[in-house]
This record gives structure tokens, sequence and C-alpha cells, in this order.
């Protein structure tokens, strides 16, 4: 695992009405501050990657599809950078995930249903000097191979 990368396994409360699932708690301590909360939407097959922040840690979590998350360590000073970490996770499996500043992310979406995001951030987003640095999807340094491996 990544440094600092920490991943929490969500659990649902089922009953005949439904489910409750909590997501984030304060007194679990995953962000250092709470910054701003956000929602985004991806359509099947689509790949939103790379990109990383200098000042703020996210939480990424998936509650309607699926996706392939990677995460790729780019701290100088870490004992793991370099590594490479894949986690699958929405609906199929709740998780939630603290991605570290420094740690570059990315997603694909899995299936034929898109795929929404909550994440959280220790910062709020300034468009005036956006902590949003960009890395090609198909970047030769990570060398991430997206394409379903067919086993």
């Amino acid at each position: 695992m990544i440094q600092d990368v920490m991943v929490k396994k969500l659990v649902r409360h089922s009953d005949d009405r439904g489910f409750f699932m909590e997501i984030l708690r304060d007194d679990e301590k995953l962000l250092e501050r709470f910054g701003q909360a956000s929602l985004s939407k991806s359509y099947p097959g689509v790949i939103k990657a790379f990109h990383y922040h200098e000042k703020q840690d996210d939480i990424w979590f998936f509650p309607v599809g699926n996706v392939q998350t990677v995460l790729y360590d780019l701290r100088e000073n870490s004992p793991t950078r370099g590594e490479t970490n894949i986690f699958y996770m929405g609906e199929d499996n709740p998780l939630v995930v603290v991605i570290p500043k420094g740690v570059a992310h990315g997603y694909r979406v899995l299936g034929n249903q898109p795929a929404c995001i909550v994440y959280f951030t220790t910062e709020a987003y300034d468009p005036q000097h956006p902590d949003e640095k960009r890395i090609d999807w198909n970047d030769p340094m990570i060398g991430f191979d997206w394409t379903t491996q067919h086993r």
C-alpha cells in the first residue's frame, strides 16, 4: 500500500426499506481538515486520469456505478515513491479511499452504467489558483495499462 493512503470498508445497515451507510465521520480523523464536498458523474468507459495536488488530500467514494481507481506515488521523500495501487470500488465494493497530496490518481468507469463520485477535500477549490496538476492518462512514467485483462 502506498504510504498514507487509507481505505475504509463501508458497512451497510439494511432492512426491508432499503439501507443506511455512513461515509465519513469527523471522529475517524481521515482528513486533517474539511475543505469541500463535491459530486461528479462519468459515463461508461470514461477514463479520468491522472491528476494530483500539492496542497490538498482527497477522499473518494463512488455510491453509483463501479470503477477501477489507480493511485501512483509521486512524492520525492516517500518510501513508496513510484508504487501503484489499484482499487475496484463502487456499488459492488463500497470503499472510501484517502488520497494524500502528491499521489497521482484517476479512475476508469467499469460496466455499462455511469458512475458517480462523491469526494471530499481538505481545501476548497480556488479557481484563481487551482491545485490541480495534470498528467496524461497514458503517461509512460506511470505506465498503467487501462485495458481490461481477460483471464
